[in-house]
């Protein structure tokens, strides 16, 4: 186990990933709220966001842990060194084990760079460039931040599938350009939609206003090459909170979901599978061998690979 940090909530993303879109947009969510957060500790720290943000949702479950929801801790860290904060009490290593309590999120981002910045142990870290997320991916494990050997390959894996290294570049100032009337409606367009990556495929979640014209001539992906990177028909609309891939998706999910099938959940369509895990709607219907007219119920598993 690690020193003056959980990991139970590992497990909660683990299980995300089986169990649908429902949970999964829990991620998504998450980076949305507070990648500004990251960024900002960033510029102060020079902890490079990727690894801030993705530290927090394996820590947090994405916010959905107990210690994020009644402590504001995102990161685990237990009561220790110089604290004399509250602190809350939970099972972790011991029955008792004492947790780090905070005011606000805000606290807890900051006291976590702080922990890293004010540690010798991790005095290597800020020696690499800031944006070589996978050097302090690993150089985390090396210094004793955990224990757990997979560590590393969770954390470059997390920063990948959502493609956090994005914010790892972003210049003094340049994030709130958009306030600037000077910026060029592209830059303004990708401060307003985070790039995802899932399995291997781009995409963005719509936001209000959006249309699939004002997509494609802000991306440079044709609205053409839009709906049929998306499968849907030319007179279809967009609405808040829709996946768009900006190429195409693949005949198969990722290689870490081999042998794990998704369970359906109450109102989920094939198309709903289909676009959550950037796989052809035709080849989820080919893997399953459904028929044309098969309708999905709770609980059905839909192979993916």
């Amino acid at each position: 186990m690690k020193q003056f940090f959980t990991c139970f909530s590992i497990a909660f993303m683990l299980v995300s990933a089986v169990f649908g879109q429902s949970k999964q947009s829990v991620q998504w969510r998450y980076i949305e709220n507070y990648k500004d957060m990251a960024i900002d500790q960033m510029r102060r720290y020079n902890i490079p966001a990727s690894i801030t943000l993705a530290q927090a949702l394996i820590e947090s479950g994405a916010g959905q842990s107990r210690l994020a929801r009644e402590a504001h801790n995102h990161f685990g860290i237990k009561v220790g060194m110089n604290w004399t904060g509250p602190y809350i009490v939970m099972s972790d290593d011991r029955p008792d084990d004492r947790f780090r309590k905070y005011r606000t999120d805000d606290e807890s981002y900051e006291d976590h760079s702080r922990f890293l910045h004010n540690n010798q142990r991790y005095r290597s870290l800020f020696k690499l460039q800031q944006t070589d997320y996978r050097g302090w991916a690993h150089g985390l494990k090396r210094c004793g931040y955990a224990t757990n050997p997979r560590y590393p390959d969770m954390l470059i894996g997390t920063i990948q599938r959502y493609n956090l290294q994005q914010f790892d570049s972003y210049a003094k100032g340049r994030y709130h350009a958009r306030n600037s009337t000077n910026v060029s409606n592209e830059i303004d367009f990708f401060e307003r939609h985070i790039v995802y990556r899932i399995n291997k495929t781009y995409m963005i979640m719509a936001i209000t206003g959006d249309t699939w014209e004002t997509i494609a001539r802000e991306t440079g992906v044709s609205k053409r090459r839009l709906l049929k990177y998306n499968e849907r028909p030319k007179d279809s609309k967009l609405a808040a909170g829709d996946i768009i891939y900006l190429e195409k998706k693949k005949t198969k999910a990722d290689k870490s979901m081999k042998g794990i099938p998704h369970v359906v959940q109450a109102g989920e369509s094939l198309y709903d599978i289909a676009q959550h895990y950037a796989i052809r709607l035709k080849n989820i219907y080919s893997l399953n061998g459904l028929q044309p007219d098969y309708v999905p119920s709770p609980g059905d598993l839909i192979w993916l690979r």
